[in-house]
């Protein structure tokens, strides 16, 4: 809540935020704990926006309230409204979605794709392997210190401040779309926006194996995985993780593998990492989860030598956040706004096709 405000953000990225949140501190939702308070053995029932109000410096009882609504404020470790009254030795958490700078943010010169910007907000096309916050083992060459040169001569813009800048995040490898908005009402309207799960958001992934159907919607609850606390994982019955929702096409098929649009419904850490190794089919070369394996095919010597080209040409996991759509926030426009499949992804899967001799139904896409 520094400077009277607070982060609404969804919990991904968001497709996840790999500065890497599950390496740097942040919870299963990469979410990050910005304040903490334990209320005393003799604490009488107070409402938790009041109760914040006293403590934190420069909060409004009004940006308290909006971040319990957004789900920034936690109660023992679970979100609640700005009603709940807080009871003695309850540990009351303010999370947001990136961790706090402990250094100040200096401006890099570091090129940024801007796809469109005007007076209140600007998209970028992220590349692969660019992180977007600073953070743990990354206090530069990120995405903010690249902002930070953008704004150098924008007196109104203080990227320190989290009133504005980044909206939500992919992960670091990664590559594709965000959302920056660069005053404080632009990216509360923006931040809603995403929480209440109104924006448009398609990826482009190559995963291994063809999905059956072809096309369809992937639904479990998505959380920290207990064996591997750098994972995530599905928990088909409910029982941890939150909500996820990930509706799936192919669009082509190429052998082993095949080239998937996928939409998000939701918005966990990894999510569409996480969904589709669910369902058998991991991203390509996605090390995380497993896609860095040769999970269908031959298992002759020059189908592993083929498939270590491919992944030579695309050193990462092969998701690209492709579409993004969401209201102005000060005009009500609706904006959509997409990018092209980067140049490592496509020699990807232009090396699949002339694997599969071209007999594949080649999709411009």
């Amino acid at each position: 809540m520094d400077k009277e405000d607070y982060e609404i953000y969804e919990d991904e990225a968001l497709e996840g935020a790999e500065t890497d949140a599950l390496a740097d501190g942040a919870d299963g939702d990469g979410l990050y704990e910005h304040f903490r308070f334990v209320a005393d053995k003799g604490q009488q029932l107070l409402r938790v926006d009041k109760f914040l109000v006293a403590r934190l410096e420069h909060a409004s009882r009004n940006r308290v309230q909006q971040a319990a609504e957004a789900g920034c404020i936690l109660v023992n470790g679970r979100p609640v409204k700005s009603n709940y009254r807080v009871k003695p030795l309850d540990v009351v958490s303010v999370v947001m979605d990136r961790p706090r700078y402990e250094l100040e943010i200096l401006p890099e010169d570091i090129p940024i794709d801007i796809v469109y910007e005007d007076a209140d907000l600007l998209v970028v096309n992220k590349p692969a392997g660019l992180v977007v916050h600073p953070g743990h083992g990354n206090y530069s060459g990120t995405l903010v210190n690249a902002l930070a040169w953008h704004f150098k001569d924008n007196p109104d813009y203080d990227v320190n401040d989290p009133r504005m800048g980044l909206v939500h995040r992919i992960d670091k490898d990664t590559s594709g779309l965000l959302v920056v908005a660069k005053t404080p009402d632009a990216k509360t309207a923006l931040g809603r926006q995403f929480f209440e799960k109104t924006t448009r958001r398609e990826y482009v992934a190559v995963t291994w194996g063809v999905p059956d159907p072809r096309v369809g919607t992937i639904t479990g609850n998505i959380g920290r995985n207990p064996k591997d606390r750098l994972q995530m994982t599905v928990f088909p019955d409910g029982s941890d993780g939150k909500h996820a929702v990930t509706h799936y096409e192919v669009i082509e098929a190429l052998g082993p593998v095949a080239v998937v649009k996928c939409r998000l419904e939701t918005g966990r850490t990894h999510q569409i990492r996480v969904h589709m190794k669910y369902i058998g089919h991991p991203l390509l070369n996605d090390a995380r989860y497993g896609g860095d394996e040769i999970l269908r095919g031959e298992r002759s010597a020059s189908y592993r030598q083929f498939v270590a080209n491919t992944f030579a040409v695309c050193p990462r996991q092969a998701l690209h956040a492709r579409t993004l759509g969401f209201r102005h926030p000060r005009t009500g426009q609706e904006l959509d706004f997409s990018c092209p499949i980067p140049e490592d992804m496509t020699q990807m899967i232009e090396r699949w096709r002339t694997y599969v001799g071209g007999k594949s139904s080649k999709m411009d896409f």
